[in-house]
Protein backbone atom coordinates (compact mmCIF):
# COMPACT_ATOMS: atom_id res chain seq x y z
CA UNK A 1 0.00 0.00 0.00
CA UNK A 2 1.10 3.31 -1.00
CA UNK A 3 1.41 5.63 1.93
CA UNK A 4 -0.67 8.26 0.59
CA UNK A 5 -2.49 10.06 3.84
CA UNK A 6 -0.36 11.58 5.77
CA UNK A 7 -1.20 12.64 9.12
CA UNK A 8 -4.11 15.26 9.62
CA UNK A 9 -2.88 18.60 9.31
CA UNK A 10 -2.88 20.14 12.72
CA UNK A 11 -2.20 16.77 14.38
CA UNK A 12 0.30 17.16 17.37
CA UNK A 13 2.13 14.40 19.21
CA UNK A 14 1.77 14.50 23.32
CA UNK A 15 4.63 12.95 24.69
CA UNK A 16 5.98 12.55 28.60
CA UNK A 17 9.32 12.41 27.51
CA UNK A 18 12.27 13.07 25.17
CA UNK A 19 14.38 10.17 26.03
CA UNK A 20 14.04 7.12 26.76
CA UNK A 21 16.23 6.64 29.80
CA UNK A 22 14.46 6.62 32.62
CA UNK A 23 12.09 3.99 30.85
CA UNK A 24 14.98 2.35 30.22
CA UNK A 25 15.92 2.25 33.77
CA UNK A 26 12.43 0.89 35.33
CA UNK A 27 12.74 -2.47 37.23
CA UNK A 28 10.61 -3.18 34.80
CA UNK A 29 11.29 -2.62 31.72
CA UNK A 30 13.08 -5.37 30.24
CA UNK A 31 10.55 -8.31 30.99
CA UNK A 32 7.80 -5.77 29.08
CA UNK A 33 10.24 -5.01 26.57
CA UNK A 34 10.23 -9.07 26.02
CA UNK A 35 6.25 -9.40 25.75
CA UNK A 36 5.79 -9.63 30.35
CA UNK A 37 2.38 -8.08 30.02
CA UNK A 38 2.57 -7.78 34.00
CA UNK A 39 5.88 -6.31 33.64
CA UNK A 40 4.45 -3.75 31.14
CA UNK A 41 1.54 -2.37 33.30
CA UNK A 42 4.04 -2.03 35.97
CA UNK A 43 6.19 0.06 34.00
CA UNK A 44 3.24 2.57 32.21
CA UNK A 45 1.20 2.92 35.98
CA UNK A 46 4.80 3.73 37.50
CA UNK A 47 5.77 6.17 34.40
CA UNK A 48 2.73 7.56 32.95
CA UNK A 49 -0.79 6.94 34.89
CA UNK A 50 -0.76 10.33 36.60
CA UNK A 51 0.27 11.83 33.58
CA UNK A 52 -2.15 10.38 31.57
CA UNK A 53 -5.00 11.23 34.02
CA UNK A 54 -3.96 14.72 33.69
CA UNK A 55 -4.93 14.96 29.93
CA UNK A 56 -8.34 14.47 30.52
CA UNK A 57 -9.48 17.77 28.79
CA UNK A 58 -7.51 16.05 25.49
CA UNK A 59 -9.53 12.73 24.95
CA UNK A 60 -13.19 12.57 25.08
CA UNK A 61 -14.90 9.37 25.90
CA UNK A 62 -15.85 6.97 23.18
CA UNK A 63 -12.46 7.26 21.27
CA UNK A 64 -10.68 4.09 19.88
CA UNK A 65 -6.98 3.56 21.47
CA UNK A 66 -5.03 1.59 19.26
CA UNK A 67 -1.02 1.04 19.50
CA UNK A 68 1.28 -0.73 16.89
CA UNK A 69 1.52 -4.92 18.07
CA UNK A 70 2.24 -7.69 16.09
CA UNK A 71 -0.37 -10.81 15.32
CA UNK A 72 1.53 -13.06 17.77
CA UNK A 73 1.88 -11.09 21.08
CA UNK A 74 4.56 -13.68 22.11
CA UNK A 75 8.07 -12.01 23.10
CA UNK A 76 6.56 -8.75 21.24
CA UNK A 77 6.51 -5.29 23.15
CA UNK A 78 4.11 -5.29 25.60
CA UNK A 79 4.15 -1.86 26.60
CA UNK A 80 2.41 -0.26 23.55
CA UNK A 81 -0.65 -2.04 24.00
CA UNK A 82 -0.84 -1.84 27.50
CA UNK A 83 -0.18 2.16 27.13
CA UNK A 84 -3.19 1.91 25.00
CA UNK A 85 -5.48 -0.28 27.50
CA UNK A 86 -4.63 2.34 30.87
CA UNK A 87 -5.53 5.38 28.33
CA UNK A 88 -8.99 3.59 27.32
CA UNK A 89 -9.30 3.06 30.97
CA UNK A 90 -8.51 6.19 32.21
CA UNK A 91 -10.12 8.01 29.49
CA UNK A 92 -13.71 5.86 28.90
CA UNK A 93 -12.63 4.99 25.36
CA UNK A 94 -12.16 1.30 24.03
CA UNK A 95 -8.67 -0.43 23.16
CA UNK A 96 -8.65 -1.48 19.71
CA UNK A 97 -6.91 -5.22 19.36
CA UNK A 98 -8.31 -6.00 15.70
CA UNK A 99 -5.81 -3.93 13.69
CA UNK A 100 -2.29 -5.72 14.10
CA UNK A 101 1.40 -5.41 12.44
CA UNK A 102 1.86 -8.02 10.24
CA UNK A 103 5.44 -7.85 9.67
CA UNK A 104 8.57 -7.16 11.98
CA UNK A 105 10.87 -3.96 10.70
CA UNK A 106 13.27 -4.41 13.52
CA UNK A 107 13.87 -0.71 14.22
CA UNK A 108 16.09 -0.78 17.01
CA UNK A 109 19.87 -0.19 16.65
CA UNK A 110 18.95 1.23 13.06
CA UNK A 111 19.64 4.35 11.23
CA UNK A 112 17.04 6.97 9.53
CA UNK A 113 17.95 5.21 6.02
CA UNK A 114 17.63 1.67 7.34
CA UNK A 115 14.17 2.56 9.10
CA UNK A 116 13.07 4.12 5.46
CA UNK A 117 13.92 1.28 3.97
CA UNK A 118 11.47 -1.14 6.28
CA UNK A 119 7.83 0.17 6.45
CA UNK A 120 5.46 -1.62 8.66
CA UNK A 121 2.20 -3.04 7.61
CA UNK A 122 -1.01 -2.97 9.33
CA UNK A 123 -4.17 -5.71 8.43
CA UNK A 124 -7.29 -5.78 10.39
CA UNK A 125 -10.61 -4.01 10.58
CA UNK A 126 -11.25 -0.17 10.70
CA UNK A 127 -14.64 1.15 12.41
CA UNK A 128 -15.66 3.36 8.89
CA UNK A 129 -15.59 7.22 10.87
CA UNK A 130 -14.57 5.62 14.65
CA UNK A 131 -12.19 8.19 15.71
CA UNK A 132 -8.21 6.69 16.65
CA UNK A 133 -6.17 7.38 19.24
CA UNK A 134 -2.76 6.18 18.04
CA UNK A 135 -0.39 4.72 20.97
CA UNK A 136 3.01 3.97 21.44
CA UNK A 137 6.03 3.49 23.89
CA UNK A 138 8.77 4.94 21.75
CA UNK A 139 8.69 7.38 18.37
CA UNK A 140 11.78 8.61 16.69
CA UNK A 141 10.91 9.23 12.71
CA UNK A 142 7.31 8.54 13.61
CA UNK A 143 7.43 5.47 10.12
CA UNK A 144 5.59 3.43 12.20
CA UNK A 145 2.31 5.94 13.21
CA UNK A 146 2.55 7.46 10.14
CA UNK A 147 2.15 3.94 8.13
CA UNK A 148 -0.43 2.95 10.58
CA UNK A 149 -2.67 6.38 10.65
CA UNK A 150 -2.21 5.66 6.74
CA UNK A 151 -3.97 2.42 6.73
CA UNK A 152 -6.86 3.78 9.08
CA UNK A 153 -7.09 6.99 6.99
CA UNK A 154 -7.44 4.71 3.96
CA UNK A 155 -9.87 2.75 5.58
CA UNK A 156 -12.48 4.90 6.42
CA UNK A 157 -11.06 5.89 10.24
CA UNK A 158 -10.61 8.94 11.57
CA UNK A 159 -6.96 9.85 13.42
CA UNK A 160 -8.01 12.30 16.04
CA UNK A 161 -4.32 12.13 18.30
CA UNK A 162 -1.32 10.50 18.88
CA UNK A 163 0.45 9.85 22.32
CA UNK A 164 4.01 8.30 23.04
CA UNK A 165 5.93 7.92 26.12
CA UNK A 166 8.73 8.94 24.90
CA UNK A 167 9.12 11.24 21.83
CA UNK A 168 12.29 11.24 20.33
CA UNK A 169 12.36 12.71 17.34
CA UNK A 170 15.16 15.62 16.18
CA UNK A 171 11.77 17.54 15.59
CA UNK A 172 8.61 16.72 17.80
CA UNK A 173 6.51 17.64 15.23
CA UNK A 174 4.39 15.46 13.32
CA UNK A 175 3.55 17.14 9.48
CA UNK A 176 6.33 18.02 7.74
CA UNK A 177 7.12 21.61 7.03
CA UNK A 178 5.52 22.52 3.25
CA UNK A 179 8.77 23.62 2.20
CA UNK A 180 10.39 20.66 2.62
CA UNK A 181 7.65 18.70 0.91
CA UNK A 182 7.83 21.15 -1.80
CA UNK A 183 11.40 20.33 -2.32
CA UNK A 184 11.43 16.61 -2.22
CA UNK A 185 8.72 16.88 -5.06
CA UNK A 186 11.08 19.02 -6.81
CA UNK A 187 14.14 17.39 -6.88
CA UNK A 188 13.25 14.00 -6.68
CA UNK A 189 9.99 13.99 -9.02
CA UNK A 190 7.75 11.01 -9.00
CA UNK A 191 11.00 8.90 -8.82
CA UNK A 192 10.69 9.62 -4.90
CA UNK A 193 7.12 7.77 -4.83
CA UNK A 194 8.62 4.68 -6.61
CA UNK A 195 11.25 4.18 -4.36
CA UNK A 196 10.12 4.61 -0.96
CA UNK A 197 6.30 3.80 -1.78
CA UNK A 198 5.41 6.60 0.36
CA UNK A 199 3.83 10.41 -1.39
CA UNK A 200 5.96 13.21 -0.21
CA UNK A 201 2.86 14.77 1.24
CA UNK A 202 2.69 11.85 3.86
CA UNK A 203 6.19 11.84 5.06
CA UNK A 204 6.37 12.57 8.97
CA UNK A 205 8.11 15.74 9.94
CA UNK A 206 11.74 13.77 10.30
CA UNK A 207 11.64 12.24 7.73
CA UNK A 208 10.96 14.94 5.16
CA UNK A 209 14.02 16.69 7.09
CA UNK A 210 16.30 13.90 7.03
CA UNK A 211 15.44 13.27 3.33
CA UNK A 212 16.18 16.96 1.99
CA UNK A 213 19.95 16.21 2.67
CA UNK A 214 20.28 14.50 -0.11
CA UNK A 215 20.82 16.09 -3.61
CA UNK A 216 19.40 13.92 -6.27
CA UNK A 217 17.90 10.52 -6.52
CA UNK A 218 20.79 8.15 -7.47
CA UNK A 219 22.19 9.82 -4.21
CA UNK A 220 19.20 8.40 -2.34
CA UNK A 221 19.25 5.39 -4.38
CA UNK A 222 22.87 4.58 -3.48
CA UNK A 223 22.58 5.49 0.24
CA UNK A 224 19.27 2.95 0.30
CA UNK A 225 21.18 0.18 -1.39
CA UNK A 226 23.65 0.39 1.59
CA UNK A 227 21.18 0.70 3.91
CA UNK A 228 19.60 -2.98 2.78
CA UNK A 229 22.81 -4.26 3.14
CA UNK A 230 23.57 -2.65 6.79
CA UNK A 231 20.07 -3.86 7.97
CA UNK A 232 21.13 -7.39 6.22
CA UNK A 233 24.52 -7.41 8.69
CA UNK A 234 22.99 -5.82 11.54
CA UNK A 235 20.13 -8.93 12.03
CA UNK A 236 22.52 -11.58 11.18
CA UNK A 237 24.84 -10.25 13.77
CA UNK A 238 21.53 -11.21 16.17
CA UNK A 239 20.98 -14.50 14.91
CA UNK A 240 17.85 -13.00 12.16
CA UNK A 241 17.96 -13.92 8.38
CA UNK A 242 15.48 -11.92 6.16
CA UNK A 243 13.94 -14.05 3.74
CA UNK A 244 15.00 -13.35 0.15
CA UNK A 245 12.70 -10.28 -1.34
CA UNK A 246 11.25 -8.95 -5.12
CA UNK A 247 9.75 -6.01 -4.04
CA UNK A 248 11.44 -3.02 -4.60
CA UNK A 249 13.82 -1.30 -2.06
CA UNK A 250 11.85 0.49 0.26
CA UNK A 251 8.54 -1.13 -0.70
CA UNK A 252 6.20 -2.82 1.49
CA UNK A 253 6.72 -6.86 2.20
CA UNK A 254 5.87 -9.65 3.99
CA UNK A 255 8.90 -9.57 6.07
CA UNK A 256 9.10 -13.32 6.39
CA UNK A 257 12.00 -13.36 9.20
CA UNK A 258 13.43 -16.56 10.92
CA UNK A 259 14.92 -15.45 14.36
CA UNK A 260 16.51 -17.81 17.11
CA UNK A 261 14.97 -14.96 19.38
CA UNK A 262 13.42 -12.33 19.55
CA UNK A 263 13.80 -8.53 18.76
CA UNK A 264 11.92 -5.77 18.90
CA UNK A 265 12.02 -2.46 17.42
CA UNK A 266 11.13 1.40 18.41
CA UNK A 267 9.19 3.44 15.45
Amino acid sequence: MIRSNGFPPLLSAVSLMQHDAPMKAHAAYKSAKAGDKDAALELVVDLAAEWMGGLYDRFQPGLFYVAPHAQEVTGDNAIPQTMAAVCAVIHGGCVDTEIVQSDRVYHTGADPMERMAARAQFVGRVTPGAEYVLVDDVTNLGRTLAELSNFIQANGGVVRDVVVLVNAGRNQALVPEKKFVRLIKERFGDEFTEIFGIEPAALTANEAQYLVGFQSVDQLRNRLATAEQEIDRRLRSKGIMRASEEAPLGAPTDQDLSSAGSVTGDS
